[in-house]
């Protein structure tokens, strides 16, 4: 969230396209040159008159400055009153300045005309700082008046640019700013089209005063309020949906195994058997296989509702998202996760904590007793989708809507942890969660929780099915992977904070 607005006015604040080209088209008269068609002057709504009267009329220097003379000569007491507010604007300025936002006003109209105007629709007590072009025809390039704004609006104090947005709704409005080293969000509800703004590469393009609205106060709402009992009931139903469908889904599969058993030729894959050839139990194989069938048959259960609050989640988080990440924030995010992963469980391995864990130990003997490309297929693959689906995408999404975001996080990863029943996969599921949860968050994109998930997995299940050289188990080693996982994340921090 960035807290120092500058507003364009023109297709921005207002809609002035009467005045505008009403006026242009009176200045146009002056030279001879009759243009009945208003539509077709909408391009003199935004960039400097001048560059207008030169670039679409072919005027020199000398003429286009007659022409702005003569367009001023109807403008000043006519055409600046040829205006309207978009719709929502006033309310939109007002939530705003209710939350401590610093706004300024950034035109290339003269700055004399601008403050008229805003004075006119009684919006101009929301703005700090009001900039516009001089009437000698300086400062009307818009970098040179968005730095002018913000001398203005930072004093004395150091430009903090990074927590500055330019918006307005044309590419002139995204040049100026790009120029001027701040972010620049476009308005396809003005003059400028989206394929305009997507070509002057505007960091972010928004299509009405609400979205815009939505988009500046983005991070500042107060969580949703609900039901205490209401709360507990969203995400206890899906909790307990699964874990009791996925224990039936266990033990029906396990009596039809054992049902079928005689009957199945060979086996050996799925079932030890006695001298006689008959079935006695389940093989590694069987067992993780019949494991994974069970948590596929949990993660149906509730995927309807997964489904649903990933889509309300989605449509939540989508205006925190209409930037595309760069590559370099996926690859911090990979060395997070394989930094955090291989960490955690070298540490728990050094310091003995794998060892000494009987009920890790159970855990450890069913999972790994499996071959490598069945452990990976079922518990790197299959667990983490079936998780997920519960943990974040139904548990933190509910969360997420009744409480600060870091809170929530916290909580998802507990509630994960608890679910595991073991002091080292209650740990790792703290981290990990914590870090599954910011991946979601980060990105916006619920593929990215359970990407991290299956990382994670695939190599805690590698790390303790191989055999791997004491230099990889050692203490150098766990803190090489530690610092890789923290410094992935303090650099996501560093391009974008979520908090």
């Amino acid at each position: 969230m960035k807290n120092y607005l500058l507003f364009d006015l023109d297709g921005t604040l207002t809609d002035p396209k009467a005045g505008i080209c009403t006026c242009v088209q009176y200045a146009l008269a002056s030279f001879g040159i009759d243009e009945p068609d208003l539509d077709k002057l909408e391009p003199f709504i935004g960039p400097p008159l001048k560059d207008s009267f030169m670039k679409y009329y072919n005027m020199d220097e000398t003429q286009a400055e007659a022409a702005i003379e003569k367009y001023r000569e109807r403008f000043r007491d006519t055409g600046i009153f040829e205006n309207r507010l978009y719709d929502g604007i006033p309310q939109m300025l007002e939530a705003l300045n209710s939350k401590g936002m610093y706004m300024a006003v950034a035109s290339s109209k003269p700055e004399e005309f601008v403050k008229r105007i805003l004075e006119h629709f009684k919006i101009a007590k929301y703005f700090k700082v009001i900039v516009g072009s001089e009437m000698d025809g300086t400062r009307v390039q818009k970098d040179e008046v968005i730095n002018e704004a913000l001398r203005r609006l930072f004093g004395n104090w150091p430009i903090e640019r990074s927590k500055v947005y330019m918006i307005g709704d044309r590419s002139y409005d995204a040049e100026g700013a790009r120029k001027a080293g701040v972010e620049c969000v476009g308005v396809t509800y003005g003059y400028g089209s989206m394929e305009e703004l997507r070509e002057a590469k505007c960091d972010y393009i928004v299509r009405s005063v609400e979205e815009l609205r939505s988009f500046l106060l983005r991070g500042t709402e107060e969580p949703q309020k609900a039901n205490p009992s209401r709360r507990i009931w969203q995400m206890l139903l899906p909790f307990l949906l699964f874990f009791l469908t996925r224990n039936v889904a266990m033990n029906a599969g396990a009596m039809l195994l054992g049902a079928i058993g005689n009957n199945i030729s060979g086996g050996e894959f799925l079932f030890i058997r006695d001298a006689q050839g008959v079935p006695e139990s389940l093989t590694g194989n069987g067992a993780v296989l019949l494991s994974a069938f069970a948590y596929a048959v949990g993660a149906l259960s509730i995927l309807k509702i997964a489904r649903q609050m990933i889509a309300k989640t989605a449509e939540d988080m989508k205006l925190l998202h209409i930037k595309a990440e760069p590559g370099k924030s996926y690859a911090f995010l990979a060395l997070a996760a394989v930094g955090l992963a291989l960490g955690v469980n070298l540490l728990f391995f050094r310091i003995g904590m794998i060892a000494n864990s009987e009920s890790y130990q159970e855990v450890a003997q069913s999972q790994y007793a499996a071959a490598l490309p069945v452990g990976l297929i079922c518990f790197g693959i299959i667990t983490p989708i079936a998780e997920e689906l519960l943990f974040r995408g139904i548990i933190y999404s509910c969360l997420r809507r009744y409480m600060k975001l870091f809170s929530a996080m916290l909580i998802s990863a507990a509630f994960f942890a608890v679910y595991h029943g073991n002091s080292v996969q209650g740990i790792y599921a703290v981290v990990l969660g914590l870090l599954m949860a910011y991946a979601y968050e980060y990105f916006g994109d619920f593929k990215m929780s359970v990407a991290v998930h299956v990382l994670a997995n695939v190599l805690a299940y590698v790390l303790s099915s191989l055999k791997l050289p004491p230099a990889l188990l050692s203490w150098p080693a766990c803190v090489v992977c530690l610092a890789c996982g923290v410094a992935g994340v303090w650099l996501l921090n560093r391009q974008k904070k979520i908090f």
